[in-house]
């Protein structure tokens, strides 16, 4: 069954500061809990985003277990949006779909992941019972990062 997680959050940024940081492949670690140990394997020179784009990574999601998780940016609209499609990793579907819209309080910035666990029956189990939860784990981390990089008072 294919599971759908949405989020926004309005940044005090300008569109380019949010593009930069965001189709930034190396600054993923900053915003992914560190018990996940998220690390960018592909060297990326000039860091920019293009469709085709090919990032492999190593990130421990379970009990600490290295794994590795290839993605493909399958769509890049210039500081408007981009997607990235797992093509090898720990989902039997993941389409992360970035989008930035800039308004009169800075950029918000929203993110549609559709996903599917492999293993039907039990890949639904450890969905209800941990995988649901870990994401939203995840994505709150991100979320309270954000906000101190974006948000904050001393950033004026």
């Amino acid at each position: 069954m294919v599971h759908q997680l949405y989020k926004e959050q309005q940044l005090n940024c300008s569109i380019e500061e949010a593009w930069t940081f965001f189709s930034s492949a190396n600054n993923l670690s900053k915003i992914t809990p560190k018990e996940m140990n998220f690390i960018v394997r592909t060297n990326l020179p000039d860091d920019k985003i293009y469709k085709g784009m090919i990032i492999d990574y190593y990130v421990s999601p379970l009990l600490g277990i290295k794994m590795s998780w290839q993605t493909e940016i399958t769509e890049a609209d210039f500081q408007r949006s981009f997607t990235d499609f797992q093509k090898n990793g720990p989902y039997k579907l993941w389409n992360h779909r970035h989008e930035f819209i800039e308004n009169e309080d800075g950029v918000l910035m929203k993110d549609t992941i559709d996903y599917e666990l492999p293993m039907g029956f039990l890949g639904e189990l450890a969905h209800q019972i941990l995988v649901r939860k870990k994401l939203e784990h995840i994505f709150d981390y991100r979320r309270k990062v954000l906000e101190k990089m974006f948000n904050s008072k001393k950033q004026l």
